[in-house]
């Protein structure tokens, strides 16, 4: 555990509020005095590193890296209209890809300023958080306006721009369509600025150099609060956990019994129960745990029959 955490995060000597060094085993000690424990009193890696963060015990690394200067090739980019649409749908399948060693980044589409509870700021420190409990390699706010943005040539251009930034090879991104508005209009910008991007008569420059052409080989979509049959699941199982842990680093906008702020559809216990709820559905369908389901905008193609799982 010492190891992972001095590796994913700039762990400072002495910790900000304790005279020992931030070691995993005083770490460890100071979240077992705050009952921070599973259902077996066990410590877990994931509430030790929120606890972390939470007490500024250590510190996120800047996103995204002020230095890139050219085109980065990445695995799995996942696009939202708010921080936390990705963590919800897709935070099982970005911690998977982030343990099996690929290189994974998050683009939000706003800041989420409308939103009931919290406000902009705020949400920004809290994707932060998440973002390091995911250990995604780079995550990017274009700042769009929250509910205003449209699908229209401005706001194509700006993730044409990410996309030959970025270079992924499979986007996922909003439901096709959804409870909230932005959702689906998100899904319909990001899906057809990912053709546009392969287009070389779009012009698109990044540090005053032209870009070079890009389109990913496919787009998927997560399912979000409406139910949608989905055309693949893929097994969370071992990262529920990281999920859950991930989506509560926003603690402006889920269950908080001393909170003061209006009720929300989204703010009440019973949403986080919703959330396993719909993790178990999907699971079920392909006999694991917990599942997380996508749809596809064209069919999948496979090299035999037995590579179905």
């Amino acid at each position: 555990m010492q190891v992972a955490i001095e590796q994913k995060f700039k762990l400072p000597s002495p910790c900000a509020s304790a005279k020992a060094p931030c070691s995993a085993v005083a770490l460890q000690r100071r979240v077992s005095t705050r009952g921070w424990r599973g259902a077996g009193g066990e410590v877990s890696n994931t509430a030790m590193v929120i606890f972390a963060l939470r007490f500024n015990v250590i510190t996120l690394p800047n996103f995204p890296n002020n230095n890139l200067n050219k085109a980065m090739k990445t695995d799995l980019l996942a696009i939202g209209a708010h921080p936390d649409d990705v963590e919800l749908s897709a935070g099982g399948t970005i911690a998977l890809h982030v343990k099996a060693g690929k290189v994974v980044g998050i683009i939000d589409l706003t800041r989420g300023e409308l939103g009931t509870r919290g406000n902009a700021d705020l949400r920004d420190q809290e994707s932060k958080e998440a973002s390091g409990i995911l250990g995604i390699a780079f995550r990017e706010n274009l700042k769009m306006k929250d509910g205003l943005f449209e699908n229209d040539e401005q706001h194509l251009l700006k993730i044409i721009e990410k996309i030959r930034l970025y270079q992924p090879e499979v986007v996922i991104c909003n439901a096709v369509t959804d409870r909230h508005p932005d959702h689906g209009r998100a899904s319909t910008i990001v899906s057809r600025a990912c053709f546009l991007s392969g287009l070389r008569k779009i012009n698109t420059q990044f540090n005053n150099k032209a870009q070079e052409l890009w389109r990913p080989k496919a787009v998927y979509h997560y399912i979000q609060d409406r139910h949608i049959q989905p055309d693949f699941i893929i097994d969370i199982s071992r990262f529920m956990d990281v999920k859950m842990a991930a989506i509560k680093a926003y603690s402006s906008q889920f269950y908080d019994p001393d909170s003061k702020e209006p009720e929300t559809p989204i703010s009440g216990k019973g949403f986080l129960e919703f959330l396993y709820g719909r993790a178990v559905e999907m699971g079920r369908m392909i006999d694991v745990a917990y599942g997380e389901g996508f749809t596809v905008e064209r069919s999948i193609g496979l090299k035999s029959i037995f590579d179905i799982s």
